[in-house]
């Protein structure tokens, strides 16, 4: 694989808490495996005393005797990670050395940021959209089925040039919005549960609250709580039966001088109910799923597999991850690499893919689907995760390049802590 013309570089934001290592400073050793992509990278802080006193943390790569700084963004969640930018690509098997220390400077600015309004909370990097969360209730056209309503989902997806890739209420799938994940058929104590088809009025996923917002020098974000309800649950109007917590975070990077998105969705859902729920096996529902603007027809929108399927052959294998690319405009195109963790459900994935013949003259709809060939059996009281990451970018993406950007995805370099610097 030739990666020489390939560099990346992590512009993305995050909220940043300024915090100091007390009068300590801490290097790390890191080495990488067999990629060379590096997207946002973390260390961890666990057993390093710090605390919020005005200072700002820093983060050095040593370069014999020089210390070359490194955008960095402290994530105090269970435990406390330090993540940062590298500088320039991390060949396969190389080795750096780390320093974490601290200063008295200005705060880094935010390059990523998380913003929110009555209807929707949109990340950025500097001035651009990358994607719109829709958390308020989406009405639907005059005279279309009320039940169509609904919260909970991202659109717009922008391409880094703008372009719009996702499209919500088609007239042929007005159940269709953006980029979401509910569960079709559905067993809940002998009953068929769809929260997929909402004309059916037997269930929905909808919005329950704003966890939190990010926006920094690394990365921004989104953290929100989405209710799976059963309109029909018995001896009540409705019941929440599965709670998912959804978690975006995205930043930019640049691929052989590009700008591209580079978005993580987890998806950790938790069954509610004292009895088992079965997500019965379908080629519809959960997972990640992606109805396409209405510009991608079957004669400008192409699909290729880890597995070098194409969009003919796509529907029902399964993958590592699937390109989706299609026509924006005059010799234009855009496209997003859907990336499938190998701890995922399934893994490699089952897809969902329509074929030439689709609605509309042959327009895109994509899925991961872990349920495509198999029941799932969602225990009670049990949280299940699923994790993808979106490369969203414009023009084409290269083969061994969507390889090796799998693979910083689901083997990132390992980072230790070696020793103690003493301040001088």
């Amino acid at each position: 694989m030739t990666l020489k013309n390939i560099f990346i570089l992590l512009l993305t934001s995050f909220c940043f808490l300024p915090c100091v290592v007390k009068s300590e400073t801490y290097r790390f050793e890191l080495e990488n495996g067999d990629s060379a992509f590096m997207t946002a990278l973390s260390l961890d802080l666990e057993g390093i005393d710090y605390v919020q006193d005005g200072q700002e943390i820093v983060l050095y790569r040593l370069d014999g005797d020089k210390k070359i700084s490194l955008p960095c963004q402290l994530d105090n969640g269970h435990t406390a990670k330090l993540w940062f930018i590298p500088d320039r690509i991390i060949q396969p098997n190389e080795k750096l050395i780390l320093e974490v220390s601290t200063k008295k400077e200005v705060v880094s600015q935010n390059q990523a940021i998380a913003l929110t309004d009555k209807t929707t909370i949109t990340l950025k990097h500097n001035d651009k959209n990358i994607l719109s969360y829709y958390y308020g209730l989406h009405d639907v056209p005059k005279g279309i089925n009320p039940l169509y309503k609904k919260s909970g989902f991202v659109h717009p997806l922008w391409s880094p040039g703008g372009k719009v890739l996702t499209r919500i209420q088609p007239t042929d799938h007005y159940h269709h919005y953006g980029i979401w994940g509910p569960w079709t058929k559905t067993i809940i104590d002998g009953r068929h549960v769809d929260f997929w088809n909402l004309a059916e009025g037997q269930g929905t996923v909808s919005f329950a609250g704003i966890l939190s917002t990010v926006s920094g020098p690394v990365y921004c974000g989104l953290k929100v709580k989405q209710d799976h309800i059963d309109f029909k649950y018995p001896g009540e109007s409705k019941k929440t039966v599965m709670t998912e917590v959804l978690d975006i975070r995205a930043s930019a990077c640049q691929i052989e001088d590009k700008t591209v998105w580079i978005i993580d969705y987890t998806s950790t859902l938790h069954n509610n109910l004292a009895s088992p729920i079965e997500l019965e096996n379908y080629r519809y529902g959960g997972g990640i799923g992606f109805r396409a603007t209405e510009q991608w027809k079957k004669d400008n929108c192409t699909v290729l597999t880890s597995e070098g399927k194409n969009r003919e052959q796509a529907d029902g294998t399964s993958a590592r991850w699937c390109d989706v690319n299609g026509q924006t405009g005059k010799d234009e195109y855009s496209g997003i690499l859907f990336l499938s963790h190998t701890a995922n459900r399934q893994h490699p994935e089952p897809m969902r893919v329509w074929p030439l013949n689709s609605a509309g003259g042959g327009e895109m709809f994509f899925e991961f689907c872990p349920i495509r060939h198999k029941s799932w059996i969602i225990e009670p009281q049990k949280e299940y995760v699923l994790r993808y990451r979106m490369i969203v970018y414009d023009g084409k993406i290269k083969t061994e390049n969507a390889e090796a950007l799998w693979g910083a995805f689901t083997r990132p370099p390992t980072i230790t802590k070696i020793n103690n610097v003493e301040d001088k």
